[in-house]
């Protein structure tokens, strides 16, 4: 630690002792330490699931993380342990892109989005688990959104272009819209805009954010609904996108964030992270092209850059995000956000298998960790500590505390990006009956031996990492969900070793090998 952190730290431990920093603010103050952020090392690998991780998530009180995962099960960890506190199948026919915790459900309400389009609700009773289908989309469903504080509303998106407000004390879902292209005769779109993200503004839970296959980022007021359909609201109230890439479809979103300032955070595919004020906004019908974007150039990483030729017309600097730039997005829908308890740093994964931090304001990267032998996709920060949990194409989850002795330095190596190596994403046919076929997410074509366990993890072996057909049931219903009175109810799986899982007294663990309809 440097002479003037040491001096500091000092001296508001010393205010802290006599009453001049409140226990809450000095907590504050060191969570977002820069020291214990550049001492951020492994503290445990959580490996229990039999196919790519592609949620985490921490519930309130931060002592349990939920996670799901290609092999289509849902766990609940004792992180701080390693143990398994709960593990049971999430109804779904495909990969679980998402789960969240409902808040002030004392952690027993869970909804789940997945690769089948399916959103669904897991209750934890007593001495079972219930999954129960929602709500679908026609494709992918990749994110859903929480109403900060509500145990009931939340919203989804998903890869047909559609965003649905649902309520869980009606099970009813609601299509609010389909996202539509901006009109621009010149541009050769799809019919609508594939969505891969969705976020909501914490300070204003009337407003949220949708993003996915083209450059701009969407904002709605849901209080501009009305609820007996009577008005299109397909209309944003406020569309961002970086000057530089108005103009190039090819740099859709994968990932949002808002801060606890209700500032944007954004990541754009084959691009850069950017900061967006809500000042920024380029109003709800923006120009589909300007001068920037038609004279830009592209760089040697593929980003969009303005030309030189730019300096008569150059964009007013108040209008121009904050960039996060070192990373590579390319490869997956890779998630961002903010860490520290006032959002101070940006943290995102890289296709290069690294964990990257930056500083909010300046956009200086602070740390590069090598986190994965291919490519991080989700980082999750503790609600109230400096911790984080990180999870990709491998099988485990990793926890990150600051527990290393000595400061880490940046590698020399930052822009020796690695190389695209055989992962590909095929279009999801909605339509397919081969419900187990994970080939079409990703997989490493050289087929990577996994150095911890001697296994292959390739399209080939799927079938031993995920439920057997006769295991599941086909639980269909309608696209509002509140046609359907289908549950599935878990029971006990032979194939579970219940010695390698930690039972509470409160929640126990579950799964299911044979569903129960009802």
């Amino acid at each position: 630690m440097s002479r003037r952190n040491l001096d500091k730290a000092v001296v508001e431990l010393w205010q802290r002792e006599v009453g001049q920093l409140s226990p809450r603010n000095f907590a504050h103050r060191l969570a977002a330490s820069e020291d214990l952020l550049l001492r951020l090392d492994l503290y445990r690998k959580l490996d229990k699931h039999r196919g790519c991780v592609n949620t985490v998530s921490f519930n309130a009180d931060g002592d349990i993380l939920i996670s799901g995962s290609d092999d289509r099960r849902v766990i609940l960890w004792d992180w701080e342990t390693g143990n398994v506190k709960l593990s049971f199948h999430s109804g779904h026919n495909n990969n679980v892109f998402q789960a969240k915790f409902m808040p002030f459900s004392d952690d027993r309400s869970i909804v789940t989005c997945a690769a089948d389009g399916q959103v669904r609700h897991a209750q934890i009773l007593e001495r079972d688990v219930k999954t129960k289908l929602l709500a679908e989309h026609d494709r992918r469903a990749h994110k859903l959104a929480i109403e900060p504080g509500s145990p009931h509303i939340f919203y989804t998106c998903g890869e047909d272009g559609l965003v649905q407000h649902i309520d869980l004390r009606t099970s009813a879902a609601t299509k609010l819209f389909t996202c539509r292209p901006i009109d621009d005769s010149s541009r050769s779109y799809s019919q609508v805009i594939q969505l891969n993200a969705i976020a909501i503004d914490p300070r204003n839970p009337n407003l949220f954010a949708v993003a996915g296959s083209d450059e701009y980022t969407r904002l709605y007021d849901i209080r501009k609904y009305k609820w007996d359909g009577s008005t299109d609201f397909g209309q944003p109230a406020d569309c961002f996108c970086p000057p530089n890439l108005i103009g190039h479809d090819q740099f859709g979103v994968t990932g949002l964030a808002f801060s606890d300032q209700s500032e944007l955070l954004v990541s754009h595919n084959d691009e850069f992270i950017y900061l967006f004020t809500r000042d920024m906004g380029l109003g709800p019908n923006p120009v589909p092209s300007s001068p920037l974007s038609t004279h830009s150039e592209e760089s040697e990483n593929g980003s969009a850059q303005p030309s030189a030729s730019l300096s008569a017309m150059e964009v007013d600097e108040k209008s121009i995000p904050q960039a996060y730039k070192g990373h590579r997005n390319s490869e997956t829908v890779k998630g961002v956000s903010f860490f520290g308890p006032k959002c101070e740093y940006v943290v995102s994964g890289s296709d290069c298998g690294r964990i990257f931090i930056w500083r909010k304001k300046g956009g200086e990267l602070i740390r590069v960790m090598e986190a994965d032998k291919h490519v991080v996709n989700c980082i999750e920060s503790h609600p109230h500590t400096t911790v984080l949990a990180s999870s990709g194409i491998e099988k485990d989850i990793k926890i990150w505390t600051p527990k290393a002795a000595d400061r880490a330095t940046l590698p020399k190596n930052i822009e020796q990006v690695l190389k695209p190596r055989g992962f590909h994403w095929f279009p999801f046919d909605g339509d397919s009956s081969d419900e187990d076929d994970d080939s079409l997410y990703f997989y490493d074509e050289e087929e990577d031996e996994d150095e911890e366990d001697g296994e292959i993890f390739d399209d080939e072996d799927d079938d031993d990492d995920c439920m057997d057909d006769d295991e599941e049931e086909d639980v269909r219903g309608g696209a509002g969900g509140s046609s359907s009175d289908e549950d599935i109810h878990a029971s006990d799986d032979e194939d579970w070793d219940e010695d390698d899982c930690d039972i509470d007294d409160d929640i126990n663990d579950v799964d299911d090998g044979s569903d129960n309809v009802k």
